[in-house]
């Protein structure tokens, strides 16, 4: 322990001190303690210091102050360190900081009254903590009446909530609250509306019996306990209310700043009113009972609209005007007495003046007269045993006995009222159990304490004993429960108090010794309560200066009664005369029934506490007029003990729940705390004695699992076990060395006070130190991260130094060079220029001097030239000739000379060639020599090219150049002439030269003046220009300007524009939206009432029919329960086929081998009998072949018969028409001569014109005789081929038709026709017995590859059996189920191909026959004339055509119309038909069963099917409703035969999408718009039936999976929590996880597709089930303030990742669901943010435009720091946001509306699904529908 102490009390430890301001005030250690000091060195909050000195007896140390984390927690007993500062620090704290009023103490709820109205109680509200387990939400009124409401429902006990508090601390309030929560959880069991009634009680309450006082406006003068009864469904059936101890004293006196009870200011407000002019009232200041208070108005309050709430409320609970107008003729009545002036007749007489207007007024109005009233005012009747007198009074008694006259009215008045509420809230159907919700005052003590607040008192130790017994007592079966160590922990018993008041000889019982007493008084009494008591009593004492008072030592203070009118009050007598006066009013009755039951009244003040109670816990009514006088003289201390000892076994027969109300201040300031006030009644009101009591044993509770995550980080690796609960156990004996400071329990580890916030020291200072570390290192890396670039910017800044210094030189040097350079240049400039004029005048004078010498020179040169040319053409002439006679001479010598040799040469050559060695000789080396010549002939030619080339380019290079020559030559020549006549114009050349120099130097003057002139003209001009430039440009930004002021307006237009129609339009879906969600809502409700409806004719059906009563199974049920057997029994048989399929797979030995084999032989059996039933199926189809033959002959024969005597009968009438016309033309002939009728006349052309008539008739009859002919002849033949027994003779039948045919070409016309139908008919049927025969044979074939199949199947089974075991059985076992599959696929397909093919041909020969009488009847009608048409009967003709494709419809019997609702609706599994069948199938066939009904045109047929499948799907759905996969399955049918009802309504609309196909099978007769409006509120009917079945399997898995579990484990540590404990975040098994959701979520999914429910129909579910999610989520976000916390923050983010995640796998991205997450996603952006400047205000308010205001403020309120190292959010911040959020325009609601409904729509989906391809199975029984 000591170790432990210095551990906790050393430097900056904060602990409380007391203060008389502050009762407490926080200070820190400045100082280690030490266990040798005598003070402590502390520093307060605002930077004081002190030394705090110790008790040197007893060295108590301060107490401590707990951790930050765990300041504002929602249960006191959460807090490690439980005393009295912790718990009005913690309290303080949630109330100003939070604004928070509620807060649990154990199980105590305490309220603190806020003076101000709260958001926190609307139906929002009350419908997130419906459900809900008591720790699982902050604290509220509301989980306190839902603990007591599910406990009463749970364990079938009746429950108690006690309310308590001074006057002005909310008690009427929070009972209010606690019975709207009642009356809107539960329901009326009936259409009374008694929740209503409850409701409405309490207005009319609150008038009569709540008054102004000066702590509270609207303060209870009594106590009520008040029984709301619930049936055994928990609906309210009704209430009863009992009343306690009303304060009568307040009708007759009110101190200053208070007021009479309302129900008076509310009249005197209401005077004008017209039926309140005969009451004669008027203003409150007028009225001696309302006006001493001298405050007769409340602020903010109307009291005339209080009375019409409170008429309201009477006329709701059954007191109709009449008996309202009554009950305020009393009230006022009251109020003219209170005015009756009494006068001193004498010392010991009184006298009323006569006429008196009040007295007169209050006689008028209850019905007595004047003198009788004013009579017994003044005196009263004593009576002895021998005689009676009247004895006249005093003044002062006189107004004494009519004050308790106005009070005895007044309590009467308020005991009929009460007895008439619960007369209306009483039912006639039994009560299972009640909650009862005691609202009574609490413990009071003033400065004058009087016998009031002596019974008030005495019923708070009461009800504190009974609290403190079950706080023990609860105590005492956690610590069993956990098999903890009971050790006895003294607590404060005030038994003894209570015997001081109601035992024997105790304080009441003295009194009412007293009372009895003839002249007992006040001060007698109080000398026997101080005989009695002073000195045996420690509890009871006597004031030192006083003899009439007393002091009690109560459980909450000590208190001084003072003993003046203890007498009278207990007595509270009334003059009996002045009674029997008002009971003998003749004209009002109520006064009468008001006073009926005097003589058996149980208390003379009418105060009965069981009045209008139940039975079993009233007083006896009393059964003679002695026991009625008895009980007459009971005082009230004694009936109000006998009441409060009633009302204690009531409470203590039920479950009682606490409620404590806290008033913070005596001002009633908003969210105002007063300390000192706070303390007094904390102390008062038990809530300290139950921290106490906590305080005293283990007060902090962890589960195993809780402590190990909280202090993991206080275990080393090797502490972890796997048992948690023994790691738990090692860790806690190492760090707490005294075991006495816990214990283990079987599921929890208790610990003492203080021991919590020592682990958390310890966890902090581990934390802290890992911190430290943390920082360390990072700040070491920051450290070095800065000097790293400290030292890159210092490189960085001396490189730029350095070059900008090398810039600097550089640019000195470059400026140098450069100046130097420009001086060099100038220097050469000035040079230059100098060089230049002197050169100038030396070349002009060079030039000069050399011109001259030119001029001498070129004329020399010209005279040589000339000289030269005449030399070299002379000598050039000589040359030639001299060269010309050369060559002759060479040539002619050259010619000689090689004559000469050539002959030389002959003469040698002829020589040589007469000798033959010598022609060997030459022969040797001439091929030598030709090759050489050859290469020298080559090379010389070569050569020659060369040279002949060479000689052309110089012979061309010559001629060019003597050409050019010769060009100059003549050049120069004409040069010559030039210069000769240049050398003439020399001369005149100069003078003009003079002469243009003066015109030059006039010219130039003028230019020079019209330079200036232009040079001034263009600087003018220019400047024109810059000026025009300038206005063009000041026009051109003008222009701009308003080009762009017009595109921004033109812009703002259209966005002004376009906005507006975003809105209009915005507007306008949220119109239809609300008008879609108005009126699916209507059809909700519809829907509901119809419900309600068909559940009270059942129920009286029911009532009628069953015997006993509670017996409730009806026929559903038990079909429900039938077909749940029959789904149970299938699924076992499934099992068990599972479970046989796994032993064969899992055995190993060689009894597999023979199992495999006799599962071979079975299904060869069935094989073979499969085979068999194919044989059976052909012979049937056989033998039905042959008989529809032998019918069809038959049928046949006769028809030949009567065609026969038809043709006989024509045949005779054509003889008889044959007859006549010749007797006819006989007659004509024979009298043309005599008669006057002569060819050509009109009776002749007459007759002729008839006869003509007849005869074309007659040829027409003889081709149809003749074609019935041929007919006949062809149908016979057709039949013999048929048969193949008989031959082609035709019978005597025909014989005789055919030898009648005497015309030649009509017996041709028959034959031919005969032989054309045989052919046919023999073609067709040989084609189709070979189609017979191939399938046969192709049937044989297969048969034949089954027998080799098998005969192979069985070799391998052989080898198999050769194999090693295993691998046998592996073989064996694959291709045995290989085999046997596809044999068993085949077999099916074959039979199924049979039968299809079977009923084909059975079709076709019904389709056969009837075509025959078809074509018959159309050859009929074609080849008759109309007289004939109706006469002739319709003949078939056995000529075939195509066969008629299937019309997508279903024929069925109308009696067969139930059979069909029944197998297809009722009695239909959605599982089978959803996995097995297409999707939508029954609305298909219910589709074309309605087709076929309009093809037919039956009204009667299409309506009653449509109004079955209706009333059926409804029925089903009522009784299947909260099964998910059948409210899926039928909204998807239902959906999908709406679409129908559209696709095939025939509107365009709709048939856009259709084939030509579905186009064709559109209604036809009838148009079904009206029931697709029926069905479309059906199918709305059931999708929100499905939204609501899928909200109850989600709802509770969404708080636990999205807020509680820990999807990321280890971000959020678990805080120590109290006596209410919340559901664990780490996940235990049963809990839900996020995973939970994501699978429910994808099982729905997946169950509506497979039903086949439309895309955009999945879309607006997936978005309301996110909704839901979102909406759920944030609203326990923000009922819970352990979940407002960073780490939190992060979950949810994650979570609403993992759910978006699952949108993008589903495809549902765009169908708007993650937008409804989007209030959840900010808040939790809200929990991570920082929130501490203005800065983050800003962004807040920017980021959360999805949360309201409310939301915000609530959620910065309620957000906690789960580490020491978080901070809370400051007020002033928090007022920061509320002043930025103040102009948003939103809804104060905080909680979002989870029974909200998007409206649904369902957009049209067209099936591309041809009716005449759907397939009905034989599994749905509907063997009776024809498919047409």
């Amino acid at each position: 322990m000591n170790r432990e102490l210095e551990y906790m009390f050393v430097q900056s430890a904060r602990v409380w001190i007391p203060d008389a301001e502050e009762v407490w005030k926080s200070a820190e250690l400045t100082k280690d303690y030490k266990n040798d000091d005598a003070s402590l060195q502390l520093m307060l909050e605002d930077g004081t210091t002190i030394d705090h000195k110790l008790d040197p007896k007893t060295k108590n140390l301060p107490y401590l102050r707990n951790p930050d984390i765990l300041v504002g927690e929602n249960d006191l007993t959460a807090l490690s360190y439980l005393h009295e500062p912790a718990v009005l620090h913690n309290l303080k704290v949630r109330f100003i900081d939070s604004k928070l009023i509620y807060t649990y103490c154990g199980i105590v709820l305490v309220a603190i009254n806020p003076y101000e109205t709260l958001p926190i109680y609307g139906t929002d509200i009350i419908n997130a903590y419906s459900g809900q387990n008591m720790g699982d939400m902050d604290p509220h009124i509301f989980a306190v009446a839902e603990e007591a409401y599910k406990q009463m429902a749970r364990d079938e006990r009746n429950q108690s909530i006690i309310v308590s508090g001074e006057s002005g601390a909310g008690k009427t309030v929070s009972a209010k609250y606690a019975m709207r929560y009642f009356a809107t959880v539960s329901g009326s069991a009936s259409e009374a509306n008694v929740e209503e009634k409850v409701l409405a009680s309490n207005p009319i309450m609150e008038a009569i019996g709540n008054a102004k006082t000066t702590r509270n406006d609207n303060s209870s003068r009594f106590g009520k306990y008040i029984e709301i009864g619930f049936d055994n469904r928990y609906r309210i059936i009704g209430a009863n209310m009992r009343t306690y101890l009303l304060e009568k004293s307040r009708v007759v006196f009110q101190a200053d700043e208070e007021r009479n009870y309302h129900i008076f200011y509310q009249l005197c407000a209401s005077a004008n009113q017209p039926e309140f002019k005969n009451l004669r009232l008027s203003t409150a200041n007028d009225f001696l009972y309302t006006r001493q208070g001298r405050s007769p108005v409340i602020e903010g309050v109307d009291d005339a609209k209080e009375l019409r709430t409170t008429r309201h409320a009477f006329t709701l609970l059954g007191i109709n005007e009449s008996y309202q107008i009554g009950l305020f003729q009393v009230l006022a009545a009251i109020l003219h007495l209170g005015n009756v002036e009494i006068k001193d007749r004498d010392s010991d007489s009184s006298l009323i003046a006569p006429n008196n207007r009040h007295l007169t007024a209050f006689c008028e109005l209850v019905g007595v007269t004047y003198q009788d009233m004013s009579q017994w005012l003044c005196h009263r009747k004593l009576k002895t045993a021998t005689e009676t007198y009247i004895k006249p009074l005093p003044r002062l008694q006189a107004t004494n006995a009519r004050d308790a006259l106005s009070k005895h009215i007044y309590a009467k008045l308020f005991n009929w009222i009460v007895e008439h509420v619960n007369k209306a809230l009483v039912t006639n159907i039994k009560q299972h159990s009640f909650i009862g919700v005691l609202d009574i005052y609490g413990f009071e003590t003033f400065e004058i304490n009087s016998f009031e607040q002596f019974c008030i008192n005495y019923a708070n130790e009461k009800l504190q004993q009974q609290f403190n017994m079950h706080v023990f007592k609860l105590e005492q079966e956690e610590y069993m429960k956990e098999q903890i160590p009971w050790t006895l922990i003294d607590f404060y018993d005030n038994q003894p108090c209570i015997n001081l008041i109601e035992a024997k000889m105790g304080i009441l019982d003295l009194l009412d010794e007293e009372c009895k007493m003839p002249k007992g008084s006040d001060d007698s009494w109080a000398q026997k309560l101080y005989n009695t008591h002073l000195k045996t009593c420690s509890l009871f004492e006597k004031p030192r200066m006083s003899n009439r008072a007393f002091i009690i030592q109560h459980f909450a203070d000590k208190v001084e009664y003072q003993c003046e009118g203890f007498l009278e009050k207990n007595k509270d007598t009334v003059n009996e005369e002045q009674i029997h006066v008002l009971k003998a009013s003749k004209k009002f009755n109520l006064l009468v029934e008001l006073f009926q039951d005097e003589e058996k009244a149980t208390t003379p003040t009418g105060q009965v506490p069981g009045t209008g109670g139940r039975t079993r816990l009233s007083i006896k009514p009393d059964k003679g007029r002695d026991t009625s006088s008895k009980e007459h003289k009971k005082t009230v201390g004694c009936q109000f003990r006998n009441s409060l000892q009633m009302l204690m076994e009531t409470l203590n027969a039920t479950t009682p729940h606490y409620v404590r109300c806290i008033k913070p201040n005596d001002f009633k300031l908003a969210f105002s705390f007063d300390p000192k006030r706070a303390v007094q009644q904390l102390r008062a009101c038990g809530v300290l004695e139950t921290i106490r009591i906590s305080a005293a044993g283990f007060p902090s509770r962890w589960t195993y699992q809780e402590f190990f995550s909280r202090y993991r980080v206080l275990m080393k690796q090797k502490d972890v076990l796997p048992d948690k609960k023994l790691t738990c156990k090692n860790v806690l004996e190492k760090l707490v060395q005294d075991q006495d400071k816990y214990q283990f329990g079987k599921t929890k580890i208790f610990f003492r006070a203080g021991q919590v916030a020592y682990l958390e020291k310890l966890r902090a200072d581990k934390l802290r130190a890992a911190c430290i570390r943390i920082q360390k290192t990072i700040r070491c890396w920051l450290a070095r991260k800065k000097y790293l670039r400290q030292r890159s910017a210092a490189i960085t800044i001396q490189r730029f130094t350095r070059g900008y210094q090398a810039r600097c030189l550089a640019k000195f040097m470059r400026r140098t060079q450069a100046a130097t350079i420009i001086q060099k240049y100038q220097r050469m400039c000035v040079e230059r220029k100098r060089f230049r004029q002197k050169q100038a005048a030396a070349l002009a004078m060079q030039t000069i001097l050399r011109a001259y010498m030119a001029r001498q020179k070129y004329q020399a040169l010209l005279r040589e030239h000339k000289a030269v040319i005449i030399q070299k053409h002379v000598r050039g002439w000589l040359a030639r000739c001299w060269y010309k006679r050369c060559l002759e001479a060479i040539v002619y010598l050259q010619c000689c000379i090689r004559r000469m040799r050539a002959k030389r040469e002959l003469k040698k050559l002829k020589i040589e060639a007469r000798s033959v060695e010598h022609f060997k000789k030459l022969n040797k080396g001439m091929e030598n020599k030709i090759m050489q010549l050859q290469r020298k002939i080559d090379e010389q030619n070569k050569d020659n090219r060369v040279i002949s080339e060479r000689l052309v380019s110089l012979e061309s290079s010559y001629a060019s150049e003597s050409e050019r020559m010769r060009g100059e030559l003549g050049r120069l020549r004409g040069v010559e002439e030039d210069a000769k006549n240049k050398a003439n114009q020399v001369s005149s050349l100069l003078e003009e030269l003079e002469k243009l120099r003066k015109e030059l130097s006039v010219t130039q003057q003028e230019k020079k003046t019209i330079e200036d002139w232009a040079q001034k003209y263009r600087d003018e001009m220019e400047k024109m220009v810059s000026e025009l430039k300038d206005q063009n440009g000041l026009l051109k930004k003008e222009k701009d300007d308003l080009n762009r002021m017009i595109q921004e307006q033109s812009q703002q237009m259209t966005e002004k524009m376009t906005r507006a129609i975003a809105q209009e339009t915005q507007q306008l879906e949220t119109d239809l939206n609300e008008e879609r969600s108005r009126y699916q809502n209507l059809l909700t409700e519809h829907l509901r009432l119809e419900e309600k409806y068909d559940d009270l004719k059942e129920e009286l059906a029911h009532s009628k029919n069953v015997s006993k009563p509670g017996h409730r199974r009806t026929d559903s049920t038990h079909s429900s329960n039938e077909s749940e057997y029959t789904y149970n029994s299938e699924y076992a048989e499934l099992e068990d086929g599972s479970r046989v399929g796994e032993d064969v797979t899992r055995g190993m030995d060689t009894s597999l081998t023979l199992k495999l084999q006799k599962r071979v032989t079975e299904l060869e059996q069935e094989k073979q009998s499969l085979r068999n039933e194919l044989e059976n199926k052909e012979e049937q189809f056989q033998r039905a072949r042959a008989r529809d033959d032998a019918q069809f002959r038959k049928a046949r024969g006769a028809e030949l018969e009567y065609e026969s005597l038809k043709r006989q009968e024509l045949e005779s009438e054509n003889k008889k028409l044959r007859h006549d016309l010749a007797e006819m033309r006989q007659s004509l002939l024979g009298g043309a001569a005599a008669s006057a009728g002569a060819p050509g006349s009109p009776a002749y052309k007459v007759l002729l014109d008839q006869l003509n008539a007849s005869c074309e008739e007659l040829e027409v009859r003889k081709e149809e005789v003749l074609i019935l002919r041929s007919q006949l002849v062809s149908q016979k033949e057709a039949m013999h081929h048929k048969d193949e027994k008989e031959t082609m003779t035709e019978p005597s039948v025909f014989a005789q038709d055919v030898n009648k045919l005497k015309d030649a070409d009509e017996l041709k016309q028959a034959y031919v026709g005969l032989k054309d139908t045989n052919r046919l008919l023999e073609q067709q049927l040989q084609t189709q017995r070979r189609t017979y025969d191939s399938e046969v044979e192709s049937l044989r074939g297969e048969l034949q590859n089954v027998k080799e199949e098998n005969n192979r199947q069985q070799q391998l089974l052989a080898q198999n059996l050769q194999l090693p075991p295993e691998a046998r059985i592996e073989a064996s076992l694959q291709h045995e189920i290989t085999r046997l599959t596809n044999e068993n696929l085949d077999l099916m397909e074959q039979l199924e191909k049979q039968d299809r093919t079977i009923r084909k041909l059975k079709k076709q020969l019904k389709v056969y026959s009837k075509r025959i009488g078809e074509m018959g009847a159309g050859h009929t009608e074609g080849q008759t004339s109309p007289g004939q048409m109706v006469e002739e009967p319709i003949h078939p003709v056995n000529i075939p055509r195509r066969e008629k494709d299937f019309q997508g419809m279903l024929e069925y019997k109308k009696e067969d119309e139930m059979k069909l609702v029944k197998n297809l609706i009722l009695e239909l599994k959605p599982r089978g038909v959803a996995v097995n069948l297409i999707p939508g199938l029954p609305a298909y066939i219910l589709f074309m069963c309605l087709r076929h009904s309009d093809y037919v045109n039956d009204d009667q047929k299409v309506r009653t099917l449509l109004t079955s499948t209706i009333n059926s799907i409804k029925k089903i759905l009522k009784k299947r409703g909260d099964d998910f996969e059948t409210v899926s399955f039928w909204l998807a049918n239902t959906c999908r035969f709406l679409h129908c009802l559209k696709q095939y309504s025939g509107d365009e609309v709709f048939m856009k999408h259709n084939t030509s196909r579905q186009n064709e099978h559109c209604l036809s007769n009838f148009d079904l718009a009206e029931y697709r409006q029926v069905i479309s509120d059906l199918a709305i009917q059931i999708y929100q039936q499905l939204v609501k079945c899928m909200e109850n399997i989600l709802q509770p898995m969404i708080v636990s999976g999205m807020l509680e579990h820990e999807t990321i484990q280890g971000v959020s540590g678990v805080k120590p929590t109290g006596l209410r404990k919340r559901t664990s975040s780490i996940a235990d098994e049963g809990t839900y996880t996020l995973d939970s959701i994501l699978r429910q979520l994808s099982a729905f999914h997946s169950t509506m597709c497979q039903h086949g429910t439309d895309p955009e129909l999945i879309k607006q579910v997936v978005k309301q089930l996110f909704y839901i999610i979102g909406a759920v989520t944030l609203n326990n976000l923000l009922l819970r303030k352990d979940m407002c916390s960073w780490s939190k923050g992060m979950q949810i983010r994650y979570n609403v990742s993992q759910l978006e995640e699952w949108l993008r796998d589903k495809g549902l991205m765009n169908c708007g669901a993650k937008e409804t997450l989007e209030p959840l996603i900010q808040a939790a952006q809200l929990l991570q943010v920082k929130k501490k400047t203005d800065e983050d205000a800003e962004a807040i308010c920017s980021m959360c435009h999805a949360l309201t205001t409310a939301q915000i403020v609530k959620v910065l309120n309620l957000y906690t720091p789960v580490n020491e190292f978080e901070e809370r959010v400051s007020v002033s911040f928090i007022r920061t946001i509320q002043t930025r959020l103040r102009d948003r325009c939103e809804s104060p609601q905080l909680l979002m509306d989870t029974k909200m409904i998007y409206p649904v729509t369902f957009p049209f989906n067209p099936s591309s699904l041809a009716l005449e391809t759907i397939q009905i199975p034989t599994s749905l029984n509907l063997s009776f529908l024809t498919r047409v």
